[in-house]
């Protein structure tokens, strides 16, 4: 008896999300009213931080140059999978949705590509990286961004600077305190600090969270009681050792006699 009833439940589930469906498609692709046409247009981008590349005004220039934007047009001729692959198309748009409402409205959800770092390579390269890997093209300036300088490929930079740079982003002390890294020609790293006159040589880029973690330490213990501009050059590469070059003292002192 008791497994009959639970049969039944099952069945009875069974029917109303078939109904479900069942309306909700027949909903979905119902036509639209003869004459509608799209009233309201709303354009959520997220991850749309000040340092972002793309705010409402240009996604809606973006469909405006293509004869896309649904603003006036009849509700029944908006091809949402068009506009969808058009922003798509953006190197600055990562995913793209566009669905229709009721009441002439059309709803633009994206999500932005965040570049974490800008390479500038010595052999000329000017690009962005955005936080999964990909080369984005330098077209405008966004700030409070590390930049990357040296000897970088973009193999080089979206397999290793990717990493560290999203460690860094995640790292609020070092977001604030890294303002450049530099690659050495043997794939080694420097790091150019926001505070403080020296420059931090992490060696080969590995174990890079542990050698910050150390170095922040140093900062806190260390630099704290003999001054952030006591050394030129800061040596965190090899495990458990900290080696400092002192900063060359300037002697050049005019004789008055």
């Amino acid at each position: 008896m008791i497994l009959n009833v639970k049969n039944i439940v099952i069945i009875v589930i069974d029917v109303l999300l078939a109904v479900y469906v069942v309306l909700a498609v027949t909903t979905f692709n119902k036509p639209w009213p003869k004459g509608m046409v799209c009233s309201n247009v709303r354009i959520d981008i997220s991850d749309g931080v000040s340092d972002g590349f793309l705010n409402t005004g240009e996604i809606k220039t973006i469909l405006e140059r293509r004869g896309l934007y649904p603003l006036g047009k009849s509700m029944a001729s908006i091809d949402t999978r068009q506009i969808e692959e058009t922003l798509e198309r953006s190197p600055f748009v990562d995913e793209a949705q566009c669905f229709k409402t009721s009441g002439g409205h059309v709803s633009i959800t994206l999500n932005q590509r965040m570049p974490v770092i800008r390479v500038k390579a010595a052999n000329g390269d000017d690009y962005y990286v955005d936080n999964h890997g990909g080369v984005m093209p330098n077209t405008r300036y966004v700030s409070d961004i590390i930049i990357a300088t040296g000897a970088i490929t973009r193999e080089y930079a979206s397999k290793v600077l990717t990493r560290i740079a999203n460690h860094i982003m995640c790292d609020p002390f070092w977001q604030n305190q890294v303002v450049q890294i530099n690659v050495l020609n043997d794939g080694s790293m420097e790091i150019v600090p926001r505070v403080g006159n020296h420059i931090i040589y992490l060696g080969e880029p590995v174990y890079v969270q542990n050698k910050l973690k150390r170095m922040e330490k140093f900062y806190k213990y260390g630099l704290n009681k003999v001054g952030w501009n006591k050394y030129s050059y800061i040596n965190v590469e090899f495990d458990n050792q900290i080696i400092c070059k002192k900063k060359e003292e300037n002697n050049n002192n005019l004789d008055n006699n």
